[in-house]
């Protein structure tokens, strides 16, 4: 199950950080208009459009990714003082009257809207040349679907917590403790290093490593 778990971790990080280059298309976008409007009078007909669509693009596929990370804003002035197992179960009430139903929601109507404007082959209105937009809006039901699995992965980790007293590992902890195991490789012994892992001892834990998942 963990395997499993961790899985689709990977698969929302992945899917994060290949988009996450969006935003260097986005900069060149508006440098070149910027240059080009106040520099040499020419201002583009469709860097309006590109920027709007690659900072939705951006702003959405990184959704599931800051979830799988457990970086989404949240009210923790007395939720951090919980116990684990307290926690988990705020989450999972929480995850089970909103977070579902909501991209539950989101799925179905971006749905539509997408097909709708496939249908019409919609274009934008924003801007002389009119590039279309339908696939820029299918990325909406693509988005909840990709929310909806990660979700599913954060009851689990809820439902385990509350059973074992304790956060499961994330991917970005097992990242953590692999960047910890490497640079304990470059300071210790060979020998002395392997002798603290069959033991059990994390190298470098008793410097501040929290892997609790929250």
């Amino acid at each position: 199950m963990q395997r499993l778990l961790l899985g689709i971790d990977r698969l929302s990080t992945v899917i994060g950080q290949v988009f996450a280059w969006s935003v260097v298309v986005l900069t060149f976008a508006v440098v070149y208009e910027v240059v080009a409007r106040y520099a040499f009078r020419a201002p583009t007909s469709w860097a309006y459009d590109v920027s709007y669509m690659l900072y939705g693009t951006l702003f959405m596929m990184a959704g599931a990714y800051t979830l799988s990370r457990n970086g989404h804003v949240r009210g923790d002035f007395l939720y951090r003082n919980f116990r684990p197992t307290l926690q988990a179960k705020f989450d999972l009430v929480l995850y089970l009257l909103f977070f579902f139903p909501g991209i539950i929601a989101f799925m179905i109507s971006g749905w539509t809207f997408a097909m709708q404007s496939y249908g019409q082959h919609e274009r934008s209105m924003f801007s002389p040349t009119g590039p279309v937009i339908w696939p820029f809006k299918f990325l909406i039901p693509i988005v909840g679907f990709l929310l909806l699995l990660q979700g599913l992965v954060e009851v689990v980790r809820c439902i385990r917590c509350i059973r074992e007293g304790e956060w499961p590992q994330r991917l970005s902890d097992v990242e953590e403790l692999e960047q910890q195991i490497l640079a304990a490789a470059a300071e210790h012994d060979p020998e002395e290093l392997a002798r603290e892992l069959a033991a059990g001892h994390i190298p470098g834990e008793h410097a501040g490593d929290e892997t609790s998942g929250r």
